[in-house]
């Protein structure tokens, strides 16, 4: 019985080829941009799963400052974690991570290997973390303060196929390290992403060797670390946080504005510790994009089944007629949608295999195909079953439900309720294509937005570099290159400006009110600086730089306006140990993404601080000044690689999520509108089959091929017109929500919906016609024949 189901299954998709290649077609593109989607989606929200005390594991971090300079601070002071685990019951254990910022260079025999993804720790990472020590001893990780770990692929890397435990590496400034430890490749979703392990102990040596009283047990002044805390079961983290502030306070009593969140390790990747969006609402996104596409998919299926019932009735009542019961024709119509899944299904898993490269390329990903992961079947074997489910049920009860006698007779209509299902499934598909093709819309001009907004500076034809020692010799340098060809104009600061990172609350003005936490983003800058980049003063003047400026501030308008400052020029000002006068306030400009709004700043004189170099230039001589610059590196940073980075680059590095975003959706939405097109175009081919004779009666009464083809396409217009309607307010109201996430954003417009409806609805009638021109321009004759 069942190998008799399979082979009638199988010669009927033979026969109607035409329209079996439509279904496969359709539900093989979907299922394969649906599994590969899913698979992106199962990475996200997969991040830092792995571990063993995962559901265990918080992120400590601050809030500070108040009013609207107020902010989460990823990072904290060094010694919270130890006080918390020594005064609160339930801290099982607790682990301290901060960014390498002493070494940049390994050298092993004749070789020499920039340092990267490279941290100080505490020794209990390897335990807390499931961060293994696979060489090495476990229980004592450091033995001493030049002890190194390395991961096994950095270990390859520096050492090849020799041992890597107990070989001796030497920095740039002489310090050796002794390899103490090998740990297995950190998993590419994980939020610490890290290969080299220095011992926190030694960070403390160094950074406090100048700091007098100061260590890293009793320092609340520089938040630099990432702290986590191992609770234990069923913690509650809410008093927890208060409990963790009131340690805070009792140690410095002044940081009233300070507030503590434990923020779950699972969910540090793609939410911020006070529950708000950090990546939540692209994976979110996509998954809607997944079930879209999926839909789209399993509406072409629905809609060619149920439109072709009407040519199989006789077939059914046959069978009816000699036996057949309800429920084995049923299956015997599942067991054709599932031939055709199967055919599908396999197709897609190659295609997915295949397009894994190109689609971590745009997503940005590292994902790994691999079939013996249980993980890849579990989302493969969700997107199959569940379209499988939603395409084969309707149609089989359909078609399992023909009255035979009526069938025989010629007498058998199309029910009311399953021509409108039909068409409010096409409705469906084309209100979801809609919504797609609307979002890329708003992407690609929120990004060309964003490109092209004024940011308060001029950053064309900018390359910036470390200036490592060159700080020591800068006017000198300087002075040598704006005398090579192509170089314009040069001048330095200690940050970049397309992201300034520090943050301090150690200020004090006339007018500070008590409890009042002011946070600012300081950047020390040479004279030159502003006008370099052409920013605009308001108020006041310039550095000059004289020695009086150590003692000058220069504010932006944003930290003038937050610290209700009236005519701010010559009043006193004191940032950190520094009592000074405001000399300046200079314009608004975007120093960080447009999705932030742009914070308090102030700027400081203080030559020969570690930084940037800034070069300007120009298309035509790049080169050149690249060379020049490379030369003067190679001077006084001998045996350290030159790198170099244009602006342009820097500030469309902020965009890439946004960028792979936009990508994306314009191949989702491409993919969704092919989809549909290939159900119209399948119903097309059908309605102009089963009105073969009514379009040959028409033409040997006159009717123009213009009228056949108006005539056949004017309902599948009027159902795309409906899509339309529905679909603009939904995409207006999905894209609006989008753009919340920018501070700076663009309003979209009534057009750009209405374009999107007019391009779904010029690809729908340029597929309609098609078929519709092919079934106007038969020989009436033959069409009255065939009937």
């Amino acid at each position: 019985m069942l190998k008799n189901y399979f082979k009638t299954a199988w010669r009927f998709l033979y026969k109607s080829r035409f329209y079996s290649l439509i279904n496969i077609s359709g539900l093989t593109v979907g299922l394969t941009i649906g599994i590969l989607i899913l698979l992106w989606v199962n990475d996200e929200t997969g991040f830092d799963n792995f571990h063993t005390n995962a559901s265990d594991i918080y992120k400590l971090e601050n809030m500070a400052g108040t009013g609207p300079s107020r902010q989460i601070w990823n990072n904290t002071a060094g010694p919270i974690g130890k006080m918390v685990k020594n005064q609160l019951p339930g801290v099982r254990d607790y682990v301290r991570t901060c960014i390498n910022g002493y070494f940049s260079q390994f050298r092993y025999d004749k070789n020499v290997f920039q340092i990267e993804k490279s941290a100080f720790t505490d020794p209990s990472l390897f335990s807390v973390f499931d961060f293994n020590i696979v060489e090495g001893n476990p229980a004592d990780p450091f033995p001493d303060l030049n002890s190194v770990i390395l991961t096994k692929s950095i270990a390859k890397k520096y050492f090849g196929t020799q041992p890597a435990l107990g070989k001796i590496i030497t920095t740039e400034d002489k310090t050796t390290f002794k390899v103490t430890g090998i740990i297995n490749d950190i998993p590419k979703n994980s939020s610490i992403d890290l290969q080299i392990f220095f011992p926190l102990d030694l960070l403390a040596k160094k950074f406090y060797a100048d700091k007098g009283a100061l260590n890293i047990d009793n320092d609340f002044h520089y938040f630099n670390f990432n702290t986590y805390l191992l609770l234990d079961p069923g913690t509650a983290t809410a008093a927890f946080e208060n409990k963790i502030r009131d340690i805070h306070l009792r140690t410095k009593a002044d940081d009233v504005d300070v507030a503590y969140m434990l923020q779950p390790l699972t969910s540090v990747h793609l939410f911020q510790s006070d529950g708000s969006d950090k990546g939540m609402s692209t994976v979110r996104m996509f998954v809607i994009i997944a079930i879209i596409i999926l839909i789209i998919a399993c509406i072409n299926y629905v809609n060619l089944s149920t439109a072709r019932s009407m040519l199989r009735a006789k077939e059914v009542s046959l069978r009816k007629i000699v036996g057949a019961s309800r429920w084995q024709l049923f299956f015997q119509f599942i067991i054709e949608t599932l031939i055709i899944f199967l055919i599908a299904g396999t197709v897609s898993l190659i295609l997915v295999y295949l397009l894994m490269p190109y689609f971590n390329q745009l997503s940005g990903k590292q994902m790994i195909m691999s079939f013996a992961n249980p993980q890849i079947w579990k989302v493969m074997s969700m997107a199959i079953l569940g379209t499988l489910i939603a395409s084969s049920i309707y149609p089989a009860l359909l078609l399992s439900s023909f009255d035979p006698l009526k069938a025989l007779k010629g007498k058998l209509a199309i029910r009311m309720s399953d021509a409108v299902f039909r068409k409010v499934l096409v409705v469906a598909q084309f209100t979801l294509s809609i919504i797609l093709i609307a979002g890329t819309f708003v992407i690609s001009k929120q990004l060309n937005y964003i490109r092209n907004k004024d940011l308060g500076f001029n950053k064309e034809h900018v390359f910036t570099s470390p200036m490592r020692d060159i700080r020591k010799h800068f006017d000198a340098v300087k002075a040598d290159l704006l005398k090579q060809p192509g170089v314009q104009d040069v001048t330095w600061s200690n940050s970049t400006i397309t992201n300034i990172g520090q943050q301090t609350g150690n200020n004090k003005w006339d007018g500070k009110e008590e409890g009042e936490t002011l946070m600012l983003s300081p950047m020390a800058i040479d004279k030159d600086f502003m006008s370099f980049f052409k920013m605009s003063l308001v108020q006041g003047k310039n550095f000059e730089g004289l020695p009086a400026d150590s003692a000058h501030f220069i504010l932006n308008e944003t930290a003038v306006e937050a610290a209700r400052i009236k005519d701010p020029i010559g009043k006193k000002f004191k940032l950190w140990e520094v009592e000074g006068t405001i000399i300046g306030v200079v314009k608004d400009f975007h120093f960080s993404s447009m999705k932030e709004k742009i914070k308090p700043a102030i700027f400081y004189y203080q030559p020969g601080t570690w930084g940037q170099l800034y070069v300007k230039t120009n298309t035509a001589e790049a080169a050149k000044a690249i060379a020049a610059v490379e030369k003067k590196w190679n001077q006084y940073n001998a045996g350290f690689p030159f790198q170099y980075t244009f602006l342009d680059e820097s500030f469309n590095n902020l965009y890439q999520s946004e960028q792979r975003t936009g990508t994306l959706f314009n191949i989702f939405s491409g993919i969704a509108i092919f989809i549909s097109c290939l159900g119209l175009l399948g119903l097309a081919a059908y309605t102009a089959q089963v009105r073969t004779r009514e379009i040959g009666v028409r033409k040997v009464l006159g009717a123009s091929v213009a009228g056949i083809i108006k005539m056949l396409a004017a309902d599948f217009v009027k159902l795309v017109l409906i899509a339309i309607v529905i679909a603009i307010p939904v995409a207006w109201f999905i894209t609006n929500k989008w753009l919340q996430d920018f501070a700076y954003k663009i309003n979209p417009g009534w057009l750009v919906f209405a374009f999107a409806g007019f391009m779904a609805m010029f690809i729908a009638i340029f597929t309609i016609s098609f078929q519709s021109v092919r079934a106007a321009l038969q020989n009436p004759v033959k069409s009255l024949r065939t009937e």
